[in-house]
């Protein structure tokens, strides 16, 4: 074991060491964080809905939200916060991208923001048309033709065509857009960048105000990357007959991206990899954070607005599972790692804090795990982590890779056999576990047992090893 951890940390630690702290990663974690106070709100107004609107039918099948006053006006006010914050959360992102992008180029960060955000809205349907054929009544048809110029609908005796102009298409702004977001908005903000940091800007006298100074000199930086953006859009819509990039993207890059992310396989690499990079002491969830974020969080976007906004007719958790079977959501996204193996914190720590209670020997075990109690029960393990340590401790290095592993096993293939429902809702990872797996399932009761499944499995783990440290003291 010594061996393998020097040969660990002669090789990976230093891949790891430069993976963590290259600034385009970096920007791209922090943009993802940078979002949380929007799709934190929205995910609380969806999550009450679940609770007041789509759990009671569960065992009260006449029980009808819209009609019973007080709840219907809560149900509305919720979805107002989801307008304008899950609804649009792909232009949220592109700002939150775009600034932090900016920043890490050490440049104006609110004109970095502007540019993402621009970037991503010249690339969306400003309109729509929709063709509905069949016989249509000549009279019908001449009511219809009257009103063309305001309605935008037209008609002939063959069917019937519905267009307009400054209408924004919400999933080209919801989670769909982030695969564009992170690409084209990676383009245009390091361009803008690039541009800033070789001083191509407008100089304006020393007795301009400092903000007017400021954006003016963003203002061919800007200029400049907003035009390759444009350029590229047109260049895609005349070789593909009009189609947009945004549309081409999500179809040929997200949503392959997204089928293999559904692969148990992907989830036992990218499980992997967080371990490894924490018996390190680096923080895994942040370094992994645009893959988790930007793969697994666009997948739990996307549920959570099928949740919101229902499918085939359906609404909550049906509405979900309908559209997983059609591919418009997925079993396994970002909050999985955090209902069915995050316990405690990465590692599923929770239960280790238990067993040195229940097994160990140790007087500064014992110590670590009384004092790590209270964090743990809110998954944050750094006390335990570099306190125990984890860290570079030999002992440790098995469980905290197989416990893992295995609840992922657990929560994966529950979730895939229908036994308990998809995550679809985004809950903040300080909430204790079972009552995250029951919020975040739509309110699934179902969910805590699964998860209480992968904590006495990962306790089971964890425990052979605890008492081996027993007699590693005794050695001493």
């Amino acid at each position: 074991m010594d061996k393998l951890t020097a040969w660990m940390e002669k090789h990976i630690l230093p891949i790891a060491a430069k993976i963590g702290g290259q600034k385009h990663l970096v920007a791209l974690r922090d943009a993802f964080i940078g979002t949380m106070p929007a799709t934190m709100a929205g995910s609380v107004a969806v999550m009450i809905n679940a609770i007041i609107r789509d759990l009671p039918p569960q065992f009260w099948p006449d029980y009808d939200a819209s009609t019973i006053p007080i709840i219907s006006q809560i149900i509305e006010v919720n979805g107002f916060v989801w307008n304008g914050t899950l609804a649009i959360a792909g232009l949220i992102f592109a700002f939150s991208w775009g600034y932090n992008l900016a920043k890490a180029y050490k440049v104006d960060e609110l004109a970095g923001g502007i540019v993402g955000v621009a970037t991503l809205v010249q690339g969306i349907a400003f309109s729509y048309s929709t063709n509905i054929k069949g016989a249509i009544p000549k009279e019908l048809v001449e009511s219809i033709n009257q009103g063309t110029a305001d309605t935008g609908w037209s008609a002939t005796s063959h069917g019937i065509t519905a267009g307009g102009w400054g209408w924004l298409n919400l999933n080209h702004l919801n989670g769909n857009a982030y695969f564009t977001v992170m690409i084209l908005g990676a383009i245009s903000v390091i361009i803008f960048s690039k541009l800033m940091l070789a001083d191509f800007t407008i100089k304006m006298p020393d007795s301009v105000p400092p903000a007017v100074s400021k954006a003016f000199s963003a203002i061919l930086p800007a200029t400049i990357s907003l035009y390759v953006i444009a350029i590229i859009n047109f260049i895609v819509s005349k070789v593909s007959n009009g189609q947009l990039l945004i549309d081409l993207i999500q179809k040929y890059i997200a949503e392959p991206f997204l089928g293999l992310s559904q692969g148990f396989g992907a989830l036992v690499i990218i499980q992997l990899a967080i371990q490894v990079f924490w018996f390190f002491g680096i923080h895994g969830m942040n370094v992994l954070a645009p893959v988790l974020e930007g793969i697994w969080g666009q997948a739990q976007l996307v549920n959570i607005d099928v949740f919101q906004k229902g499918y085939n007719g359906k609404t909550g958790t049906a509405a979900v599972l309908d559209a997983v079977k059609d591919g418009k959501a997925y079993l396994w996204v970002r909050g999985s790692f955090d209902a069915y193996t995050m316990f405690g914190g990465s590692g599923g720590t929770i239960v280790l804090i238990l067993a040195i209670l229940i097994f160990s020997k140790r007087a500064d075990y014992l110590a670590v795990a009384k004092l790590s109690v209270g964090p743990g029960l809110f998954n944050i393990n750094e006390p335990v982590m570099f306190g125990l340590p984890i860290v570079l401790n030999p002992i440790m290095f098995i469980p905290f890779i197989l416990a893992p592993i295995v609840t992922t096993a657990i929560g994966y293939f529950a979730t895939v056999l229908g036994l308990v429902a998809p995550v679809s809702q985004q809950v903040t990872w300080v909430v204790p576990p079972m009552l995250l797996s029951f919020l975040a399932t739509g309110a699934d009761w179902r969910a805590p047992i699964v998860t209480l499944v992968c904590m006495v499995v990962a306790f089971l783990i964890w425990a052979p090893f605890v008492l081996s440290a027993n007699k590693m003291e005794e050695v001493d």
